[in-house]
């Protein structure tokens, strides 16, 4: 399918052919008919990706300060590898569209394939041949009575910009017959002059562009101006010299001018509502004398970016929260339909989504031409297959034979994958990279073409099944984990899966039963790579013949994560203690040279609060050794992030972020460093297991320890809720412990 993408790096515009998205869960598959260019949103987005560095440095210094923070934790080099991927993955521009129902995913039952239905959502309603939409991002076009004409996609194509305008009306709360001034006259502006004529409000309008203003006029607007003191004069004649009672200011600009004006021209105690992007340098005298009221819209109404809402499907109770976006989506295309809206008016420009350039060439001013309403339009025939191949391998110059090599098929190309995971795979001369699955085609496309991938799709079948893919890598969210092992495995593949392996029990039950079901032991790994970074090799080659017990303290300055971040819900992430401080627990209990018989682990505040943020946890091991992870969100994430401290038999070992070793012992230090990049040990992680794969030989990682961590995490969770420690049962089912999984790897 054909899919409009903007490279961050260049703002270039570009129409690829990319797998069709992968139908998930909770969301419908739509064969997309039209989709809104916004002139306020894209251009701003295409502007800032055309500046060149120093530029968008200026621009967003927030992003400068994390860069340096960056440089100063992890080196120069690692910080620029960061960066230039994130400036590489080619952005999906478009949050408006309209078009067909082809599929519904599992737990949508409202919607059928045939209906006809409008979208939203940055990231969801892209403009794409087709688009994977969660559920309360659509709004069903409602069919019209005999005598009226039926809602035109193109029409429909509007409904969130029509959502943006309705909630801003609702925000500030508008009565019948209220005096309302609206400034700025684009689309949301011309749209919000409807709706207001419709809800009986004398209305009172501006914008600098006289041709807009005409149109408002003719749209319903009873009074129009284009310029400001035209503007102030209108209101006062217009009122009384009363002033307004609402002022909807729906312009796009980083002047506070329109801010400013809206306060000149409103009553006492007026309600003043900012719907587009405007500055907000507010003159305190006219806000203050006459006590104001000053409000934001956030774009399409309640559920707007809530990830429980947009993405799981949890509606709003309708007697809390009348007026959810998807609600607003409605009851737009409900006006749609009794014809008390006037959207055809608004549209200037159609482009066939082969010609996409031409529409950014418009909204930048690259074609110095007059528009208001841009719409891409889609043919409706492209099919759905999930996956493109690049170049034939028989083809491919310098390709070598796959024989005795890893061949690896990836499960998922989010930042880690593209950033690290990738990049170590193509270092080995090992490895072959044959397909690559992500759950929208632009990023498996985008994957593929960059680091040389034959096959891109959206369907891991496509990569579990394929005959010329003897290793599957797993880089997914954490809760796809377990079943894409399970599939890989029964699919008699190698397994490379990044932390953590899995999120509960039982599905470490599965996962160990698949294993012991297949007769040819393939290789299993987990993705603990900092065993292989080359300062811990030193610190365990330093340590290793001390004979009595270590002290051993970790702490981690991980950071906050928003609160709707996906690694902190439970069902996708598992929270941080399963998804991340697995890695804390493996590389203590490897210093160790012991497994952890017991674990207790506390949160430093409410746990409430906190959750899995702020932990301090609690290790002990067979062997006497006692280890203390601080796995802490509450510092400044300027400072170095990982510190391990190892005292024993006379010797300190002291490992800075991967940046620098001091070994101390009879008086003597030494130290090791790194200056311009970490290490954590992900080339010489993946180059092991490379090894085990072609010679045939165990995981570098033995399986009985990666269950034991695995073990150990659920145990850690666990204790966290129960605030008691924990008996951690032993992997290899010889545990003096009472246990849920009971497990017996040996054959």
């Amino acid at each position: 399918m054909k899919q409009v993408l903007q490279h961050a790096r260049t703002g270039h515009i570009i129409v690829e052919d990319v797998p069709a998205p992968q139908l998930l869960p909770g969301c419908a598959l739509v064969r997309v008919a039209a989709s809104v260019v916004s002139a306020g949103t894209e251009r701003a987005s295409a502007e800032f990706a055309r500046k060149n560095l120093l530029q968008k440095a200026r621009s967003r210094p927030d992003l400068v300060r994390e860069v340096i923070a960056k440089v100063q934790r992890d080196g120069v080099l690692s910080a620029l590898d960061t960066v230039r991927t994130r400036l590489d993955v080619p952005q999906t521009p478009g949050y408006s569209s309209s078009g067909t129902v082809i599929a519904v995913g599992e737990g949508v039952n409202d919607l059928q394939p045939g209906d006809r239905v409008a979208c939203a959502g940055a990231g969801f309603a892209v403009h794409a041949e087709i688009a994977c939409i969660p559920r309360l991002l659509l709004a069903r076009i409602p069919e019209c009575c005999p005598t009226q004409a039926e809602i035109s996609f193109d029409e429909a194509a509007f409904s969130t910009l029509g959502a943006v305008a309705l909630h801003g009306i609702r925000t500030a709360e508008v009565r019948l017959g209220d005096h309302v001034a609206v400034i700025g006259l684009g689309l949301l502006g011309q749209l919000t002059v409807q709706m207001l004529k419709t809800a009986g409000c004398k209305v009172v309008a501006m914008d600098l562009n006289a041709t807009r203003s005409d149109l408002a006029r003719r749209l319903g607007a009873d009074a129009i101006a284009s310029s400001a003191s035209a503007f102030r004069d209108l209101c006062h004649e217009c009122t009384n010299g009363i002033g307004v009672d609402v002022v909807l200011i729906t312009a796009e600009s980083s002047s506070s001018e329109p801010v400013n004006l809206a306060g000149a021209i409103s009553r006492d105690r007026a309600v003043v509502v900012a719907v587009g992007t405007v500055g907000m340098e507010i003159e305190r005298k006219p806000y203050y004398e006459k006590e104001l009221d000053f409000r934001v819209s956030r774009s399409y109404g309640p559920g707007r970016y809530d990830a429980a809402y947009e993405q799981k499907g949890r509606d709003y109770p309708i007697g809390y929260v009348r007026w959810t976006e998807a609600r607003n989506m409605e009851a737009f295309l409900q006006l749609l339909g009794e014809r008390k809206l006037d959207v055809r008016s608004l549209i200037t420009h159609r482009f066939p989504v082969e010609n996409a350039q031409l529409a950014y060439d418009l909204i930048t001013g690259r074609s110095r031409e007059p528009f208001l309403g841009i719409l891409i339009q889609y043919p409706g025939t492209c099919d759905l297959t999930p996956t493109l191949s690049l170049v034939s391998k028989a083809t491919k110059p310098g390709k070598r034979s796959d024989a005795g090599r890893a061949a690896v098929g990836l499960l998922g190309a989010g930042a880690f994958a593209t950033s690290t995971l990738i990049p170590a795979m193509r270092r080995s001369s090992q490895t072959s990279l044959v397909g690559v699955c992500a759950a929208t085609g632009s990023h498996a496309q985008h994957a593929a073409r960059k680091f040389g991938f034959d096959v891109s799709t959206t369907n891991q079948t496509d990569i579990i099944e394929n005959p010329a893919i003897n290793t599957v890598a797993v880089a997914t969210r954490n809760h796809l984990h377990a079943p894409q092992v399970i599939a890989a495995l029964t699919a008699g593949k190698h397994v490379f899966c990044e932390k953590p392996l899995c999120l509960t029990e039982a599905e470490l039950k599965a996962i160990i039963d698949k294993y012991r079901e297949i007769p040819n032991s393939p290789v299993l790994m987990v993705g603990f790579n900092r065993r292989f970074a080359p300062m811990i090799s030193r610190m365990k080659s330093f340590l290793q013949d001390i004979s009595e017990p270590l002290a051993l303290t970790y702490r981690v300055n991980a950071g906050q994560l928003p609160p709707d971040h996906w690694m902190k819900d439970s069902d996708q992430g598992g929270g941080r203690i399963i998804g991340e401080a697995c890695h804390f627990i493996d590389l203590l209990s490897f210093l160790a040279s012991s497994p952890i018989v017991e674990v207790s682990c506390r949160s430093v505040g409410s746990s409430a609060r906190y959750g899995g943020d702020n932990v301090v946890i609690s290790l002990r091991c067979m062997n006497g050794s006692q280890g203390t992870i601080h796995y802490l969100a509450n510092g400044d994430r300027s400072f170095a992030k990982e510190r391990i401290e190892v005292f024993g038999g006379g010797r300190i070992a002291v490992l800075e972020d991967f940046r620098r070793l001091d070994l101390v012992r009879n008086g003597q230090k030494s130290t090791i460093r790194s200056r311009w990049r970490q290490d954590k040990g992900h080339v010489a992680e993946w180059n092991a297991f490379v090894s085990a794969v072609k010679d045939g030989t165990p995981s570098p990682i033995p399986l009985n320890d990666i269950v034991h961590t695995t073990l150990v995490t659920l145990c850690a969770q666990q204790s966290l809720t129960t605030g008691m420690p924990v008996p951690v049962p032993a992997s290899n089912g010889n545990s003096e412990h009472d246990s849920a999984l009971s497990l017996t790897l040996s054959r």
